[in-house]
């Protein structure tokens, strides 16, 4: 055969030149050619005689199968011990993985049924390393013998990664008795490296659709490697578990979804890596901000859909946290002086005849939360400055070269008010069945006691407790009333008024009562007060800031009979307490609740009318103190049993 013309280097060497290279083995799917070269010695040449080189790196249509299942096939007509098989090829023998070994389909018998494939025949199935000679050569991602260029987990060959992202998550099923199915998880085309782990009775099945927009289904029925949209699937099928495994890269949108199909719950973990299909492109230099005397232009960046080949909005692109929006460059432009009616006019420094626009901002507006984390806005436009002065909006476009401000932000990120329900009171009895009360204050995110409290969310503040121990007079039907001073702390507490940004009287909590039986009196501070809302402080007004009337700074109290006393009043303690307890005159009231039993079963008795202080909205029984400023009614007796008695 012909010979290339001999190198400087080889007429030094006892080696020929290089011949030239053979066709290569396989017309598709990564193939071998090689060169072989004589040695012009009579003695032995060191080296070797052949060299090796990949060819026809190019990807096999989908119809033409695998490679090494070729050459098992090509043996279906030969028969093995006087019978005939159908040949299926054995991969990744990691003894020698570069002899033919097929089994027999439907049995267990796997034979070698040649000592080396044929030259290009991949080692592995997931690898890119051949098998020349019977023997495995490393190729690289670049397609190149003994490379170890690889690829990323992007699939991009020699990459860092970035053209990606790691996609982890879990999901549980929630049974539901109207619905039998429910989306695991969105995988988008281009996806690799697929792995789905399903722990339970339920079951996996697919949902793909391609580009052009054609979809299908795939029930994933049994365990097996098939071909989903061109994209090889591997799938194992166990009584408690699912595994699907995808290398891709994927070509279509795949929706893994999950078919409820027992009592129990199940869990699915999956890992992917998502291509970042939106990157940002760099334009052009826009056109020169002025047409002579010295301008300026910029580029810009656009976010680019690689799937589509189109231009789309920049929010696609700023989803993904890996892309780095690029910084815009600038030039200056069109530096020829403009014609004047005195000659021309001198070219001023670029930074003082023709100032850089700039970015300006409104206003923060109000915060659209009061507590529990808001937003407010403002508007940032792009202006530009004349000589003289003159201020006008222009095309965003030329303040790119510095950061656009931020049109939103986070606002009052503290906590709202919420409840908090201090300890149970004492029971309102010493035995059987009474109430308990306590206090529920609106606390806000300083600790401090407020208004603001949602009344819906509000916990109760008063029921119903047992006193184990026995009672040795007739129980009470119904449970009774807290008496006054519980009861009224408890209503009172609760009221709070909270520092807005208007000047507003603001009370302070009450002062203890001056007394510690009887009638006394409370006092307590009131404040004009104003929420700065930038510091978010409050600060102290003179009280003819505040308008409105001023809650009062002085009220009676009562805190229950004093020792051996019995629960009476004179008449100035009485007019005292009717007026700062008005509410409880007209709620409270004696009412005759019917006669005791006759004090004698014959011969004539006597029943006394049974009065008691009644609740007059709910019909309950209360404690006879919340009846005090009404008159106690008279004492009624009746007759009764006057039948003879036997005679003994």
């Amino acid at each position: 055969s012909s010979r290339t013309a001999r190198s400087e280097e080889d007429r030094d060497s006892l080696w020929d030149a290089w011949g030239s290279w053979s066709e290569c083995s396989r017309t598709c799917g990564g193939g071998a050619s090689y060169s072989l070269r004589r040695c012009l010695s009579s003695k032995t040449c060191e080296g070797r005689n052949i060299r090796y080189r990949t060819c026809s790196n190019v990807d096999c249509p989908p119809e033409a199968g695998d490679f090494r299942a070729q050459q098992c096939s090509a043996h279906n007509d030969v028969k093995y011990q006087g019978q005939l098989y159908e040949w299926l090829p054995v991969s990744n023998d990691p003894d020698n993985p570069c002899s033919l070994k097929c089994q027999a389909r439907g049995t267990a018998l796997v034979v070698e049924l040649a000592p080396k494939v044929l030259d290009g025949t991949r080692c592995y199935t997931e690898s890119l390393d051949m098998c020349i000679s019977g023997l495995c050569q490393i190729v690289g991602c670049d397609h190149q013998l003994g490379s170890a260029v690889k690829e990323d987990n992007c699939g991009v060959c020699n990459g860092d990664g970035s053209t990606c992202r790691l996609v982890r998550g879990q999901y549980k099923s929630q049974l539901s008795a109207s619905k039998l199915d429910d989306t695991v998880v969105a995988i988008p085309y281009g996806s690799r490296q697929v792995r789905l782990l399903l722990k339970g009775p339920d079951h996996l099945y697919l949902e793909t659709k391609t580009l052009q927009g054609v979809k299908s289904e795939n029930s994933l029925s049994t365990t097996g490697s098939f071909l989903v949209e061109n994209s090889s699937i591997d799938f194992q099928k166990f009584p408690d578990k699912e595994i699907l495994r995808i290398s891709g890269p994927l070509t279509a949108d795949f929706t893994i979804k999950i078919h409820y199909a027992g009592a129990a719950d199940s869990s699915v973990q999956f890992i992917f890596y998502q291509p970042i299909i939106h990157r940002w492109r760099e334009t052009d230099f826009f056109p020169c901000s002025a047409s002579c005397g010295g301008g300026y232009q910029l580029t810009s960046a656009e976010c680019f859909d690689l799937r589509s080949n189109r231009v789309v909005a920049d929010q696609y692109c700023h989803y993904y946290p890996e892309n780095i929006k690029p910084k815009p460059k600038l030039q200056e432009c069109n530096l020829d002086p403009c014609p004047a009616s005195d000659g021309y006019k001198q070219i001023m420094p670029y930074d003082l005849y023709h100032p850089l626009p700039r970015w300006e901002s409104t206003p923060w507006t109000a915060c659209s939360s009061s507590c529990g984390g808001g937003i407010q806005s403002r508007s940032v436009s792009c202006v530009e400055e004349d000589i003289q002065g003159h201020i006008s909006s222009v095309e965003e476009w030329k303040c790119m070269y510095t950061p656009k401000m931020p049109v939103v932000q986070p606002c009052n990120i503290f906590d709202c008010p919420k409840w908090l329900a201090q300890e149970w009171s004492p029971c309102t009895v010493t035995c059987g069945q009474g109430l308990r009360y306590r206090v529920v204050l609106c606390i806000d995110h300083r600790g401090l006691h407020t208004g603001g409290c949602s009344p819906k969310t509000k916990p109760h503040i008063k029921e119903e407790c047992v006193v184990p121990a026995p009672c040795y007079k007739p129980k009470e039907k119904l449970p009774v009333e807290a008496k006054l001073p519980w009861y009224k702390q408890a209503q009172e507490l609760e009221e709070g008024i909270a520092v807005s940004e208007e000047p507003s009287f603001i009370p302070e909590a009450w002062s203890a009562c001056s007394v510690t039986c009887g009638v006394g009196s409370q006092v307590r501070l009131v404040k004009c007060q104003v929420l700065l809302s930038f510091s978010q402080s409050v600060a102290d007004l003179p009280i003819d800031e505040c308008e409105g009337p001023k809650p009062v700074s002085q009220r009676a109290c009562y805190s229950g009979p004093c020792s051996g006393e019995a629960a009476e009043y004179t008449p100035e303690e009485t007019q005292l307490l009717h007026g700062s307890l008005q509410e409880f005159d007209e709620l409270y009231d004696w009412e005759y609740e019917g006669f005791t039993e006759c004090s004698e079963s014959c011969g004539g008795g006597v029943q006394e009318a049974v009065v008691t202080c009644l609740n007059k909205q709910t019909r309950e029984i209360a404690d006879e103190t919340l009846c005090v400023s009404s008159r106690r009614p008279p004492q009624l007796l009746k007759a009764c049993s006057l039948d003879p008695c036997p005679p003994r």
